[in-house]
């Protein structure tokens, strides 16, 4: 999603190819839409049951696809953001969506996840959000407690947030 060949090695480097790729909104759009394209042309895929599943940055990546209307079955936002400039219309959201968020990162506050559980009410959206107490950023991630204190970021591994919010992405593919 970042570009043709960029790959972060710091977080620094993450944060600055992430808030280039929504600042051309279009290209990201575009790139999500040629891999689902090339996706649905398999013949092993069914173009009506792709869903599209996102950690962090992509996280929020798969939601503004949600958001936009894209046709797609359903997302997954792993430690994603949950803002936007862009609010669902009524009626937009086509995907099932399904949340999973530490209710202790600080990089997805209380009022954003407010925010979002009341924009997918007004969309009339299909959703499920999981707040998992004391749970920080990068919750599926095993490395993610020493790179936290590696890089002195907010993250950390948590082996039930990751377990359950794995078996309710199971759960909603098997449906």
């Amino acid at each position: 999603m970042y570009g043709t060949g960029k790959v972060a090695q710091h977080p620094d480097d993450a944060k600055a190819f992430m808030q280039a790729a929504f600042s051309e909104a279009d290209k990201m759009n575009a790139r999500f839409n040629a891999a689902k394209t090339l996706l649905s042309g398999l013949e092993s895929v069914d173009a009506k049951k792709i869903y599209a599943i996102g950690y962090c940055f992509g996280g929020g990546v798969v939601l503004d696809q949600a958001r936009q209307g894209n046709d797609l079955a359903g997302v997954a936002s792993f430690h994603g953001m949950l803002g936007t400039d862009e609010p669902a219309k009524k009626g937009a959201v086509k995907a099932r969506i399904l949340v999973a968020t530490g209710a202790a990162d600080p990089y997805v506050p209380t009022e954003q996840v407010v925010a979002f559980v009341q924009e997918m009410t007004n969309a009339g959206a299909e959703f499920e959000l999981m707040s998992f107490p004391g749970v920080m950023h990068s919750f599926t991630d095993v490395g993610a407690t020493e790179k936290g204190k590696k890089f002195g970021m907010p993250a950390a591994y948590d082996e039930n947030a990751d377990k359950v919010s794995w078996a309710a992405l199971l759960s909603m593919l098997k449906d």
